[in-house]
């Protein structure tokens, strides 16, 4: 976020005033970071939308607590990836544990391939759509520990999982992934 301290301050503080003005400059600097962040956990631009409103919501709910120390967005982050996993949750009941694509694993049972890296330049729009296509329970796990850098640990607290589960997941997303991905480079 290119706005400096200060500046920040005052939005925020106009915000905890609820100060229109404010709220409205807070959502346009951060919509497209969020959006973006809600389009990893949707398979449709309508309900990261929801998804993005929500979060917001809970950002305005909570901005007294912020201290301004550490990064805003980084806090406003964390905010809208609970509101999406939260989302998952609600949509689907609970989608790891019915979900066809979503196997439970102990720990001591895993035996995961290292994933081959493929050098592929995609345009990120692409690359999004393949995010989509995976199951709730795929996405969930991918982006929480890959693109949130959570541990796997974290990530099976958050989802209310075990870490083999964790772990044997983003494995299945990841060739899921190389296999879409894979598909669009032949097709092309």
């Amino acid at each position: 976020m290119e706005t400096d301290k200060s500046e920040l301050e005052r939005i925020v503080r106009g915000c905890i005033q609820k100060d229109s003005k404010c709220q409205e400059e807070l959502f346009r600097m951060l919509y497209g970071k969020m959006m973006s962040v809600c389009m990893r956990y949707s398979r449709d631009e309508d309900t990261a939308q929801e998804v993005l409103q929500v979060g917001f919501i809970k950002v305005f709910d909570k901005l007294e607590k912020y201290d301004f120390n550490g990064s805003f967005e980084g806090w406003v982050r964390r905010i809208v990836v609970n509101t999406a996993i939260d989302h998952i949750r609600k949509s689907k009941r609970d989608p790891f544990s019915s979900s066809e694509d979503y196997l439970y694993v102990e720990e001591d049972e895993m035996a995961i391939e290292d994933d081959a890296e493929q050098n592929v330049e995609l345009k990120a729009a692409e690359a999004m759509k393949a995010l989509q296509m995976l199951s709730p329970a795929y996405q969930a796990v991918f982006n929480l520990y890959v693109i949130e850098n959570y541990t796997h640990k974290e990530v099976a607290e958050i989802l209310g999982i075990s870490e083999g589960t964790s772990k044997y997941n983003l494995a299945k997303a990841k060739k899921k992934l190389q296999d879409i991905l894979q598909d669009k480079i032949v097709g092309i």
